[in-house]
């Protein structure tokens, strides 16, 4: 019975039903399944599905974005149990993401947002036209593992440069692992400008984000 529930969950993920997905959630507290084997049997399998149809080129960008509000929408329902049952869900790392002062544009920042909390990062998103101290301010109040800056215009990359810079006139720059992306952002600027890495989409950013904090605290003593 729990199986064909867990399918049922999988696939509300894989073919972006949000509504069907809010209705699982809801149905799993009442009947006080494991809130945490929920979201690992069967939530969290329907997004692994979705990266894996994106990867073959069967799924596109509004799929994805549809599996991850999906995803979301869940979560909303699974955490506040979970925190009323003194659960806690398992981290992978704490992220702070926002697109760069200057710059209003943030549906792929929204999307990379959503993929990683989807995937178990505690995002806190900061929106667009954010100024770089609130970016550093925010890391430092919740001992964030990443600094995460968007840019959809090549002037306000230069943004992401500054952050960095000030990061390291701070004595902060070992702090905070610190990814860029955006539309006209490459691999090449982000190695110029001494960033921890860069993804051309969503899905690689989680990617990214889990590689890096997985090394980082394999580094910690």
């Amino acid at each position: 019975m729990k199986d064909d529930m867990y399918e049922k969950m999988a696939r509300a993920i894989v073919d972006g039903q949000r509504r069907e997905a809010e209705r699982l959630a809801r149905e799993a507290v009442e009947k006080k399944l494991d809130l945490l084997a929920v979201i690992q049997s069967g939530f969290v399998p329907g997004l692994q599905r979705v990266g894996e149809l994106w990867a073959r080129g069967d799924y596109f960008l509004p799929e994805l974005m549809s599996a991850a509000e999906s995803m979301k929408a869940a979560m909303a329902i699974l955490q506040p149990e979970l925190r009323r049952a003194n659960v806690d869900t398992p981290s992978r790392g704490r992220v702070v993401i926002g697109t760069v002062e200057g710059d209003i544009h943030d549906i792929g920042k929204n999307l990379v947002a959503s993929m990683l909390q989807a995937h178990g990062f505690e995002v806190h998103d900061l929106g667009a036209d954010v100024k770089l101290q609130k970016f550093i301010d925010r890391a430092q109040e919740t001992e964030a593992d990443f600094i995460c800056l968007s840019a959809l215009l090549t002037t306000t990359m230069l943004g992401q440069r500054r952050l960095i810079e000030i990061l390291g006139e701070a004595r902060l720059r070992d702090c905070f692992l610190v990814l860029v992306g955006g539309a006209p952002v490459t691999q090449k600027w982000a190695d110029d400008i001494g960033a921890d890495g860069y993804a051309e989409n969503a899905l690689e950013a989680v990617k990214l984000a889990t590689r890096l904090v997985e090394r980082k605290k394999g580094n910690r003593p």
